[in-house]
């Protein structure tokens, strides 16, 4: 992905930071920044709030944070190989199990489940990639059996995707009301774990590809169409 931003004479640049190193490219229309945020929706959170921290007390806060990944896709919407971008980012496991099943915490009286990027951002990352847009869902605990898949559909029926960062990422940017866009490139079919049939290496080409595209739409969104 850090391809996909610098251009082919520029020198990367590693940056320093408390508990966090970010990989700084220089283009034209101003500095890009890639941060390994690590496994996650926690370390994800704490990682981003670390950068985002740090370029606000330096006066050069962040227009936008991407979270970028691969993740498993749910059959057949978001079939292996294929892209998608979050129109909502929703923490799945968020809450409390009860005998009557799982409530989320928002039905325990605080906190949220949802994050909803930029519409316009959105469209322009999907025409940009030719990406689908739909629900992705942050998991702590990957799924593993055809039930929970078959579950989290029931409670989420326009979930295409899961990750394991993606919550936590847009809780950082939400804090510093900073927009957020996530997206992943589809490795294994979401369900019974059949690492025979994961293709780890074929989704991150995808999502190198689709940065290339993503990157200079990026430069041209403008955030106040959706006002």
């Amino acid at each position: 992905m850090a391809r996909a931003f610098s251009p082919p004479d520029s020198p990367d640049e590693r940056v320093g930071l408390p508990g966090v190193e970010l990989t700084r490219t220089a283009r034209a229309a101003g500095v890009r920044d890639l941060l390994a945020a690590g496994v996650g929706p926690a370390r994800a959170a704490a990682s981003v709030a670390a950068a985002l921290t740090a370029a606000r007390l330096a006066g050069t806060p962040y227009d936008l944070v991407v979270s970028a990944g691969i993740g498993g896709g749910f059959a057949p919407d978001a079939p292996v190989g294929s892209l998608v971008v979050a129109d909502r980012i929703t923490v799945a496991d968020l809450g409390a199990q009860t005998a009557d099943g799982f409530l989320p915490v928002t039905e325990l009286g605080f906190g949220t489940i949802h994050h909803d990027p930029p519409r316009s951002l959105v469209r322009v990352a999907c025409q940009a990639t030719g990406a689908r847009a739909g629900t992705i869902l942050t998991v702590s605990t990957v799924t593993g059996t055809a039930a929970r898949a078959a579950e989290l559909r029931t409670r989420h029926p326009c979930a295409l995707a899961e990750g394991m960062e993606g919550f936590g990422v847009a809780e950082a940017a939400d804090a510093h009301g900073t927009a957020v866009l996530e997206i992943r490139a589809v490795s294994n079919p979401v369900g019974p774990r059949d690492r025979a049939a994961w293709r780890i290496g074929d989704a991150l080409a995808a999502l190198t590809e689709a940065f290339g595209k993503l990157a200079p739409a990026l430069e041209s969104w403008n955030r106040h169409d959706d006002q």
